[in-house]
This record gives C-alpha cells, sequence and structure tokens, in this order.
C-alpha cells in the first residue's frame, strides 16, 4: 500500500513541468496579494461577513431549513454586483496602479525607517511649539488601513515632513490650517482634509471638534491621529478610538515612536510592543 502510494506521488510529480510550478505560483501570490489588500482596508468586515452568510447557507442545506436556504441562495446569485460595489474603492485603486510607470505599490512598498524616524522627531517638535502657542492642530499618520478618501477631501502636497511645514500649515492665517494632515510613509501627501466625527456618545463633552474628528478617524481606520489642542493647547493622540489626553513630550514621542515604528527594527534586532491605548476615552 506504501509502495503504491509512492509511486503514485512520484508519477504525478514527473508529470508537473516548470510552467506548472510558475502558474501554480503566481496564482498564490496573486492570492497572497489580495488577502493583504482586504487585511489593509476595512473590507475585511465584508469578507467575514461574507464567509458567515456561506455558512449559514451550509448549515440551512444540511439541517433542511429549505425557506432560508432559498433566501440566502438568491441573495447570493447578486453576489459578483454587490462585492463590485462593495470592493469599488479599491478596484479602482488596483487599476490605476496597474496603469501607473510605478508598479511597485502593487507589490507593496517598503518605508524607510530613518525618513519614518525623523518625520516623528519633527512631528513631535512642531506639536511642541504649536502647544506654546495655543495652536490646534491635527496629524493623522496612516498606517496600513489606505486613507485614499480622505486624502481626496484635502488639497494634496506630497511634501517632506518637517517641523516648519507644519507649523506653517497650522498658522492661524494659513489658508490650509482648517482640517487634518495626513502623512504616509514620513511625507505630507495632503492638508486641510476633513475627518469623519466619532458618534460615541459616550466621550467627554468637554472636547471640542477637533478632538471628536480625530477619534472618529481612529475609529474607521488604524491611523495614529495627533491633536493639539487650541483652547488648552494639550497634546492628545487617539488610536482605535482611544484618546491619550495631556502628553508630556517624552510621553508624546515615545508613543508616537511604539505605534508608528515597525515591530522589528535592524538597529535593535528586538520587537517593539504596542499596547499604550488600553481605556483612555
Amino acid at each position: 500500500m506504501v509502495r503504491e502510494v509512492l509511486n503514485f506521488i512520484s508519477n504525478f510529480i514527473q508529470t508537473i513541468s516548470f510552467w506548472d510550478i510558475l502558474d501554480m505560483a503566481i496564482v498564490a501570490y496573486l492570492i497572497y496579494r489580495l488577502i493583504t489588500v482586504v487585511r489593509k482596508t476595512s473590507s475585511g468586515r465584508v469578507i467575514r461577513g461574507i464567509i458567515v452568510v456561506l455558512a449559514v447557507m451550509w448549515l440551512s442545506s444540511l439541517l433542511r431549513l429549505n425557506v432560508i436556504n432559498y433566501l440566502l441562495g438568491q441573495t447570493m446569485k447578486l453576489g459578483a454586483l454587490v462585492l463590485v460595489i462593495l470592493f469599488q474603492p479599491e478596484l479602482r485603486r488596483f487599476l490605476e496602479q496597474m496603469g501607473s510607470r510605478d508598479l511597485r505599490y502593487i507589490f507593496g512598498k517598503k518605508v524607510d525607517i530613518s525618513v519614518l524616524e525623523a518625520s516623528i522627531k519633527a512631528t513631535v517638535a512642531a506639536c511642541i511649539d504649536m502647544s506654546k502657542k495655543r495652536t490646534g492642530a491635527l496629524i493623522v499618520f496612516e498606517r496600513d488601513i489606505s486613507l485614499d478618501e480622505v486624502i481626496k477631501s484635502g488639497t494634496r502636497l506630497d511634501s517632506v515632513l518637517s517641523s516648519e511645514l507644519l507649523t506653517s500649515i497650522f498658522f492661524p492665517r494659513s489658508p490650509l490650517h482648517d482640517g487634518a494632515v495626513v502623512v504616509r510613509g514620513g511625507r505630507v501627501v495632503a492638508a486641510a482634509c476633513v475627518l469623519p466625527l466619532t458618534t460615541n456618545t459616550n466621550i467627554s463633552r468637554n472636547l471640542g471638534t477637533r478632538h471628536r474628528a480625530g477619534i472618529g478617524m481612529s475609529e474607521m481606520s488604524d491611523a495614529v491621529v495627533i491633536i493639539v489642542s487650541e483652547e488648552t493647547g494639550s497634546i492628545s493622540v487617539a488610536v482605535n478610538g482611544m484618546l491619550k489626553r495631556h502628553l508630556a513630550q517624552d510621553t508624546f514621542e515615545k508613543l508616537l515612536q511604539n505605534e508608528l515604528l515597525p515591530a522589528e527594527t535592524p538597529e535593535t534586532g528586538g520587537r517593539k510592543l504596542r499596547g499604550m491605548f488600553k481605556g483612555n476615552k
């Protein structure tokens, strides 16, 4: 029996050509990239919902729940059209990338750690300066989930992040001061962006529109949002709907490093721990 199985495997391997291996490798990589794209957007919840519906369909068929199975079956017939509608932003972005000259965004792009570290230091310096002058600011650091729709609501810049640039943007007489700055890969990609307000009714009534927008952005994505209060000058950071307020300079900088730098860095050879947001809203 074992010999027959080994012979079958040997004969099967001999039928596989180089092009078959290349074909399977390409398909496997495309599936991997698809999973990566889904995980980097809020569409992951939609995928989980579809999996739940399919599981319910299978159970209804197994348990002979004919009405439920029929209704779900009729709904899934429109599944392809629904998926196109739901994933329209992702599909459009993918096709735009395919048509562009720079195809590295399709296969992923590494962020220069030194650039990111420099942007953190520049951001800290700018926020400390604006805090002393009671200048309101709202800065969004994009992480895995794309903020393309938010970026489209503002003015494109694509500039190197510096403390002087941030302070000039949020200067009260600046035409771009009203709104949020979005940072991607250590660069300022847009200013005067409109952020969604939080719908959480349990947050403090003392928080103004700027803080509510920062919390709302952190609820809708995995972004790290920095808020400088115009009234008090206090510095706050919102992540995953949680808000850390009244941060000192050292705590503020360490928090940004923990949240924005990769889990593993060549300099330390270790892992940076994330978890400073446990429950303060």
